[in-house]
């Protein structure tokens, strides 16, 4: 498997607890997933507050975060909305980014994101705008490596109706103003991409002029609409061909942490294994290995039923669930009981508000 796989944990909702986000990186390291990037709606302190520091106790839990990824070998990131700046980059701004950069190293990161999602997009000369800002952070940081997220990262007109039409070659504007080593995200031809073929890619690079390296919306599963759903299918339409098409493979998880585990594995088998992936077999060992034999046959069976019915459509299927998943010991079990009880629905003002 010739291709960098991470998690990208930058979904809305119930942000997911420090122990979690520790044990999924462990739990996933062995097999492949060698980089993570912290950057979740729910922390108003890289996002809407981003001009604000962390308080003490989350500097803590992030700076311990950190170290365990380095004893795993993992690399460890974070990602940073600068919310507006690119409307007027004051020296103002660029005091308070100074401050928020030396926060950041002083957490011994190794990747920085700067992300220009979720924010109006239809400015003037927009691409050298953001372009300013990266050159401006670029030097000022002690992190290796830096991904930009563009405000359109998708062709999806989704984003159009969200934030404004984007401006006319903007992918491409960017994309020649932006330093060759900075890696650049792309969500695919959707905000929530249903595949990813070669040709779509080689498109993306030659406007970006370097290989997309992917932010893949599955399993995430945040939203009003997609919080009714849980993301469990193994993945399809990521061909192992793919590979030398993008410069790296990162995964927005799923709310639940643990179940994420279970088609972030079938990833790697469909790298690895290419024309011999079979999308139904690998979610069954999957589910094995992340719940063990017996929850593990019980999510297959019910995959139908957790994934493509809804939580407000269960009716009598909630009772069939709740019968099966109740008192169960393994989390896999106590995330989905949790799921039933509206735990990780999520109301369409929180994502407005995150």
């Amino acid at each position: 498997m010739n291709v960098e796989l991470g998690i990208i944990e930058g979904f809305y909702g119930r942000p997911w607890s420090w122990r979690e986000r520790a044990e999924t990186i462990a739990f996933l390291q062995p097999y492949g997933y060698g980089f993570y990037l912290y950057c979740p709606k729910a922390d108003r302190y890289l996002r809407r507050q981003w001009q604000e520091a962390h308080p003490p106790n989350e500097r803590e839990e992030l700076r311990k975060l950190s170290e365990r990824c380095a004893q795993l070998g993992v690399r460890f990131g974070v990602g940073l909305t600068p919310f507006e700046a690119h409307a007027g980059f004051s020296e103002e701004l660029r005091e308070a980014l100074a401050r928020k950069l030396q926060l950041l190293d002083d957490l011994v990161i190794r990747d920085l994101g700067i992300l220009f999602d979720d924010m109006r997009g239809d400015v003037p000369r927009l691409a050298e705008r953001q372009a300013e800002i990266v050159d401006w952070m670029a030097p000022r940081t002690r992190a290796e490596r830096i991904f930009v997220c563009p405000s359109y990262y998708t062709d999806d007109p989704v984003l159009d109706r969200a934030f404004g039409t984007r401006p006319p070659g903007y992918l491409e504007d960017l994309g020649a103003l932006l330093d060759p080593s900075i890696e650049m995200f792309w969500t695919g031809e959707e905000v929530c991409s249903r595949e990813f073929s070669p040709s779509h890619l080689d498109r993306v690079a030659e406007e970006l002029r370097r290989k997309p390296f992917l932010w893949d919306n599955y399993p995430v599963n945040d939203g009003a609409r997609m919080s009714q759903f849980l993301h469990l299918r193994a993945f399809t339409g990521r061909p192992a061909e793919i590979a030398g098409h993008i410069a790296g493979h990162g995964i927005n998880p799923a709310l639940q942490p643990t179940l994420t585990r279970i088609p972030a594995l079938t990833l790697v088998e469909s790298y690895r294994k290419g024309r011999d992936y079979a999308y139904g077999h690998e979610f069954a060992n999957a589910a094995r290995e992340v719940a063990g034999d017996e929850l593990g046959e019980l999510l297959r069976e019910d995959l139908l039923i957790l994934q493509d019915v809804g939580l407000d459509r269960l009716g009598e299927r909630e009772d069939h669930l709740r019968r099966r998943y109740c008192g169960r010991p393994e989390p896999a079990g106590r995330e989905i009981i949790a799921w039933l009880d509206g735990e990780y629905r999520i109301a369409e003002e929180l994502v407005q508000t995150q």
